[in-house]
This record gives structure tokens, C-alpha cells and sequence, in this order.
């Protein structure tokens, strides 16, 4: 781990509220009668409601969504047993993905205790308060009876997902690796390095799938499990083999497929040239396979392989597994997660990586079409159907097998929930850095003499979205970069007032002056502007020394836009500037226009607004559905701005009949499609909830971004500059690093259009 991991990681841990997780209160709270009914004297009307029919836990409580996480921190990740406290960041990271990928509440639970039977005996106490559980990092073999007996003796799904995740993923890629190989498992020889718990489950999940308990050989670090052996537990002792052998390099030869979960460099090359045609290896040693990908595939072009990481074809993550197994399991009120259910989800993953990649996918992993293949066996973790094909596939198995207690009975609304609980935030946010680090813009970040610009510098440096020019005092900003220990090595740092920069500010200057002389500005004037950041930094993106630029974080939006907006102008065939910020709230992205720009704007104006805002909200590949708004639903009240909006309606619906956009409407209608189809049935948006709202005049819409900002807690990007002819973007004053990262991404996306338009228009 570098030093920039460790400082990056440790920080991201402790900054703000410490921690990854929060508890947040679901029902109204601000009065009086609020808190009676959630605690005393209402709170005893559920309880006496359980007591006399306790399946109403479900009805009344959280139960039914939540989930808890334990550990006794006897084998956490790669670390061992380091104790029930120094895991816990690692249980809240599990709570974390179960929210993020499948909207699944979770307490983590770090038990201080190694006794098997005092452990298990705490875990029954408490599961009343759950609907189901997670058990993580309890190392092997004590982690199989723990959970052997919590299953046994639990009415609520228990799953150890270091087993069972691993088991389940690599169960989907060996499916499909047969599938490419024309192989049968009944007839696969396989070899199994390491015996812990999740290479144990794995082993018992192909012997489901159809692999033959002969054909199998398993490793642990003292060799192979044979009859001479008399170390042998009882759940390693379940795969002993007959054959006579004895060492890795010999259960090699011949095999075709290899599981590894053992230790970096346990597959040499010269073992993998004994296999049999067409090997299945799946090295997944962390953070170091058993072999490398590149050795792997160059000693065996024919090779299908996975492995842990990221960077490397066919991933195998549990994230794939656990977050959609508990969702479909608690959906139905499972009594457990059974074997089928398991094999369920393997099936579901395995089907799924057979199917057209949605482009966004493509986008996040900077390709043009990933299809089924050797090196695609297995789903992306960012692809937005998971939540559908898994969570589904679990919960129809756990009702074919009789342990579901509330059978689903309509399956589209129910995918339509399971949709629902996501929204396309996370997705949209992964989408555009993916998009930007696919081809990273030099980006001047005109603000550097500030930590929050400097640390966002640091960010989009590491994680490959920009090429940062650093613009201020350079002296400054190398002691701030000592003093906040920062790493950013090689990057450019322009200071314009200094006289190396003399020769570039007259130039400058000279352009400027051409362009604004019969504006009150004389060749001095211009000369001196140029000193100041906000002119320079501009005319350095106007002059192609940088392509994009960011700014506004310590001065106003005027200070900041008129300058750009004076020395590069608008794009060819444009005749108004506009801005657009996205809000990513808990029900998905709305973009918001125009919020910083246009004033008081005519029908006209509205129109290109709406068209501009459009155009963008497709380059994040969602279809915009347009509310134009007032204070009226399509002429209910008459004045001005009722007026002019549906002026500008009527102007869309005759000249860009296909685009969905309606209005004049309350913004209570566009989000709310219930009552949107029951007042107003008529209305082009009609089936689905407006993300797109354009605003009547620029105080409603910037009043109404900040307010739901502050208030709702959603995270702003923006202002999205729209219609100026080069990436120029300006921050919100007081913009967290995040914000600016994420305005970073945005201002390079901008510039890839601009060149591709540029190269476009000299073809």
C-alpha cells in the first residue's frame, strides 16, 4: 500500500463524522405529536401488537430491512485475527456496500469472543432485533459450526459470506467457462489450493452444479488433502482424495480448472503448461493472485482466468453476490438462505453476463461493447440490473423451497421497487469519472493558493480524471503542498503576475484588447487584467495551452464568468449561455435550469434553454423528461410567467415534437407522477416522474437548488456551464473537495465533446 493509500485511507476515515455509517430517523420527528407516537405513550400500541401476533414485527418495525454484520475479528481481509475493534472499519464498509448496492440497513456487531459456543449463544440473543445475518471475517474451521448451528437454530436467513459469496460468483464464471469450452463439470478435473472456509464452499457449490467429488483435489499449505494424511479436520476431510500425489505441480497435470485462494505466486508457469486445453483458472489470492494475468495469459493464450482485482478481466466480487441474496431473502421473509437460493444467484449471474451490456457499463469501463467471452464470464459490479436478475432469481428459489413467508405475487412491481430503491445516482456519479479518466484533459485550476483546491488536485491527479495546471503564487502553493503533505509530483504550477509569464500575458492582452476596445477596455487595461487569474487562466483554455478550466470556489459568479464568458464566447450557432446543476438526491439525479445565468428569460429564451439542457442530460445517457415550471398547472392561474412558459411549451411541441417536455406545471406535479396522471392524464409525462425541471426566471431556480441542498441534504454538481464554446465551469462559493472533483470530472467530459466537435467541424 502506498503512503498516498495509507494517508488518503485513514483520512477518508476520520474526517467529518468519523466513520462510514449513520443511523437517520424514517418517520417525521419536529413535534410534540411525533415523538409520542414514536415513543411513549404511542410506541406501546406496536408493541402490544406484536405480543399478541409477533409476525407483525415485520409491519411495524425495521426488522424486515435490516440486517446485521458480525465479526469477532479473527480473520479480517488479509490482515488474521487482529481483534473485534481493529474490524470494525471493515464491517462498517460491509454495511456501507449492502446500502449503496441494495438499500439494506445494517448495524455491524464486533463481538469480543473467540468461544464457539458463547459466540453462537450471543448471536441468538440478539437476532430478534434483525432479519437476517451477515457473518464475516470468523476464521475456519470454527466459522463452518457457527454458522452450521445458527442455521439450524435461527428462523431468519444467516450467511457467511467469506464462504458463500466466493462461492456463488466463481460458480457464475465456471458456468459460463464451460459454456466457452464445450467442457462438462461432471467430467472436469479440478484443483482446489487452499481450504479455508470460502474455498470449502466453493468446492460444495460445484459438487451441486454437478462436479464429481473424484475429480477433485484440494491443497491446504501443507499439501495435498490424501489418505496420508492425519491432520485432516473434518470439513477438510469431506474432499481427501485417493489419488497418489501429493504436491500442486502434480494435481496440475491434466486439470481443467484451477481455484486458488491461497497464497500470491502459488501457480507457476511451468504448472499451468501441464493443464489440460482451454484451462479455467480463477486466482484469487488478494492482493496478489497466485499468478499474474499477464504471466498467465502469456504462458496460456488459451487460458480463461479471474482473479480479485479490478483491473484485470472477469473480477471475481462479492459484492456481485451478498447485497442481492440478502434483498431477495428478505423480501420473501426467508426462513434461511438455502443451497438453492445460493445456486439461484450463481445461475441468475451467469445468465446475465450472457446478455448486451448496458452502454453505461461499456462507459464506466472505458470500452465500446463488452460482450460474453473468455473475457467476460462474469457481470461489472456497476451494472444496474444486478439488483433485478439476483434478488429475484433468490427470492423465487427461496418460495419454490417452501422457506418463504411472504411470497411475492407480482413480479414486474416488484422489479419495479427494486429499481426504485436505487435511483441512477451512484451509477451516474461512476459514469462520468469513468468517462473522464477515458481520456483526461489538462484542467487549470485557476484557485491553487487553497487547500480544497489543491487536495480536489490531488484527487483528480491520483485517480486519473484530469492533468491539474496549479495557477497562483508558486511559492504558496509549494509550501501548501508541503505543510497538507500533498502528493503532486510533476504538476505544472503558473503564477501570471510573474514576469516568466510576461510574454503570455501580452499576448493575452492583445487578444483581449482586439476583442473589447469599443467596450471601454484599452491596451493597459488589458495588459493589467491579464495579471489577475480569472482573465489568464480563460485565455490560456482559449489559446489551447489547457482544455479546460475551473474556478469561483473564494470569489462571486459574476467575478468568475464574465471574463470567461468575454474572452471565449459561444458556440457557433448559440444564442444564449445557460447553466444546469445535477442534484443527486435519494430518489436519483434531477438537472436544474437555468440556475445562475438568464434572469428574467422570454419564451425563446426558454426554448434554448430547454434544448441545451436536454442535449446535456443525454450525454449522462438518461432520456430527459422535461417539466417546465410555474406557479400554475397548464393555465390554472393567469399572469407573465404562466404565460410565457406555455408559450415556450407550445413552441417544443410544434418544433421537437419528440422530446418529452410539458408544462406550464407546480413542481409538486413533475415529481409526483400519482397525481400528475390523476389531475392532469393529458400530459406528455404521464408514466414517469419529470428528472429534468427548467425554471421561469433564474431566482426560483437558483432559490430552489440551494434549498434543497441544504435542507434535503442532496449533492449539487454544478453550475454546468452550457453553450460557451470551451469547458469553462465555475464552482459554488464554499464548494466541498468532493464538489470540486466532481466539477473537475464534469469540465473534462465538456472538453472531450469540444474536441470531438472540433475535429468534427475540420473533417
Amino acid at each position: 500500500m502506498t503512503t498516498l493509500i495509507r494517508k488518503n485511507a485513514l483520512s477518508y476515515h476520520s474526517e467529518g463524522r468519523p466513520g462510514k455509517i449513520e443511523v437517520v430517523p424514517t418517520k417525521p420527528h419536529s413535534t410534540q405529536r411525533d415523538l409520542s407516537l414514536a415513543y411513549s405513550p404511542g410506541v406501546a400500541e406496536p408493541c402490544l401488537e406484536i405480543q399478541a401476533h409477533p409476525e407483525d414485527v415485520y409491519k411495524y418495525t425495521a426488522k424486515g430491512n435490516l440486517v446485521a454484520v458480525i465479526s469477532n475479528g479473527t480473520a479480517v481481509l488479509g490482515l488474521g485475527d487482529i481483534g473485534a475493534e481493529a474490524g470494525k472499519p471493515v464491517m462498517e464498509g460491509k454495511g456501507l456496500l449492502f446500502k449503496i448496492f441494495a438499500d439494506i440497513d445494517v448495524f455491524d456487531i464486533e463481538v469480543n469472543e473467540k468461544d464457539v459456543e458463547k459466540l453462537i449463544q450471543t448471536i441468538k440473543a440478539i437476532s430478534p432485533t434483525f432479519g437476517g445475518i451477515n457473518l464475516e471475517d470468523i476464521k475456519a474451521p470454527e466459522c463452518f459450526e457457527i454458522e452450521e448451528r445458527l442455521k439450524a437454530e435461527l428462523d431468519i436467513p444467516v450467511m457467511h459470506d467469506d464462504q458463500h459469496g466466493t462461492a456463488i460468483i466463481t460458480s457464475a464464471g465456471l458456468l459460463n467457462a464451460l459454456v466457452i469450452t464445450g467442457k462438462k463439470i461432471e467430467d472436469m478435473k479440478i484443483v482446489v489450493n487452499g481450504a479455508g472456509a470460502a474455498a470449502i464452499s466453493c468446492t460444495k457449490l460445484y459438487v451441486k452444479l454437478g462436479a464429481r467429488k473424484e475429480n477433485i483435489v484440494m491443497l491446504d499449505s501443507k499439501g495435498v488433502l490424501n489418505r496420508k494424511r492425519t491432520d485432516v479436520n473434518k470439513y477438510k476431510a469431506e474432499f481427501v482424495t485417493d489419488h497418489e500425489i501429493d504436491t500442486l505441480e502434480q494435481a496440475l497435470d491434466g486439470a481443467d480448472m484451477f481455484l486458488g485462494l491461497s497464497v500470491a505466486g502459488a501457480l507457476k508457469a511451468e504448472y499451468l503448461m501441464k493443464m489440460a486445453p482451454n484451462p479455467i483458472v480463477f486466482a484469487l489470492a488478494n492482493p496478489v493472485p497466485e499468478i499474474s494475468y499477464t504471466e498467465a495469459t502469456a504462458t496460456r493464450p488459451d487460458i480463461i482466468m479471474g482473479t480479485g482485482r479490478s483491473d484485470f478481466p472477469n473480477q471475481v466480487n462479492n459484492v456481485l453476490g451478498f447485497p442481492y441474496v440478502f434483498r431477495g431473502a428478505l423480501d420473501v421473509r426467508a426462513r434461511a438462505i438455502n443451497e438453492e437460493m445460493k445456486l439461484a444467484a450463481a445461475y441468475a449471474l451467469a445468465e446475465l453476463a450472457k446478455m448486451p451490456v448496458p452502454e453505461e457499463v461499456n462507459i464506466a469501463y472505458n470500452t465500446r461493447n463488452l460482450k460474453f467471452g473468455s473475457e467476460y464470464i462474469i457481470p461489472k459490479p456497476s451494472d444496474p440490473r444486478l439488483i433485478i436478475y439476483v434478488a429475484t432469481a433468490v427470492a423465487r428459489a427461496a418460495m419454490e423451497t417452501g422457506v418463504a413467508r411472504k411470497p411475492i405475487t407480482d413480479w414486474p412491481a416488484y422489479e419495479a421497487e427494486l429499481n426504485k430503491r436505487l435511483g441512477l445516482t451512484n451509477p451516474l456519479i461512476k459514469q462520468i469519472k469513468a468517462r473522464a479518466q477515458a481520456n483526461p484533459k489538462r484542467v487549470i485550476f485557476a484557485e491553487a493558493e487553497n487547500y480544497k483546491v489543491l487536495k480536489a488536485a490531488e484527487i483528480v491527479l491520483e485517480e486519473g480524471i484530469a492533468i491539474p495546471i496549479l495557477l497562483g503564487n508558486k511559492t504558496i502553493i509549494t509550501q501548501m503542498i508541503e505543510q497538507f503533505d500533498l502528493e503532486l509530483p510533476n504538476v505544472e504550477i503558473i503564477d501570471p503576475s510573474k514576469k516568466e509569464q510576461l510574454e503570455m500575458r501580452q499576448l493575452f492582452a492583445e487578444q483581449y484588447y482586439k476583442k473589447r476596445q469599443r467596450r471601454g477596455v484599452n491596451a493597459q487595461l488589458a495588459l493589467d487584467f491579464m495579471s489577475h487569474r480569472n482573465f489568464f487562466a480563460p485565455s490560456m483554455v482559449e489559446n489551447g495551452y489547457a482544455d479546460a478550466m475551473i474556478s469561483g470556489l473564494t470569489t462571486s459568479y459574476p467575478e468568475t464568468i464574465r471574463p470567461a464568458l468575454r474572452i471565449i464566447g459561444k458556440k457557433k450557432g448559440t444564442n444564449r449561455i445557460s447553466a444546469m446543476y445535477i442534484m443527486l438526491t435519494k430518489k436519483g439525479p434531477f438537472f436544474f435550469a437555468d440556475t445562475t445565468v438568464n434572469m428574467n428569460p422570454t419564451p425563446e429564451t426558454l426554448v434554448e434553454i430547454t434544448l441545451q439542457t436536454a442535449e446535456a442530460v443525454r450525454a449522462f445517457n438518461i432520456e430527459p423528461r422535461i417539466a417546465m415550471l410555474s406557479y400554475s398547472n397548464f393555465g390554472s392561474v393567469e399572469g407573465n410567467i404562466p404565460i410565457k412558459v406555455r408559450d415556450a411549451v407550445a413552441i417544443l411541441h410544434r418544433d421537437h415534437p419528440d422530446l418529452i417536455v410539458d408544462g406550464d406545471m407546480q413542481a409538486n406535479f413533475a415529481i409526483n407522477n400519482e397525481m400528475l396522471t390523476e389531475h392532469f392524464p393529458f400530459s406528455k409525462l404521464v408514466g414517469a416522474a419529470a428528472n429534468t425541471l427548467i425554471f421561469p426566471y433564474l431566482t426560483a431556480g437558483n432559490i430552489a437548488y440551494k434549498l434543497i441542498q441544504e435542507l434535503a441534504g442532496a449533492e449539487a454538481i454544478g453550475p454546468i456551464l452550457m453553450g460557451l464554446d470551451k469547458s469553462i465551469h465555475v464552482l459554488q462559493m464554499g464548494s466541498s473537495v468532493n464538489e470540486i472533483v466532481n466539477m473537475t470530472a464534469i469540465a473534462v467530459i465538456d472538453a472531450q465533446a469540444n474536441e470531438k466537435r472540433c475535429a468534427e467541424d475540420n473533417k
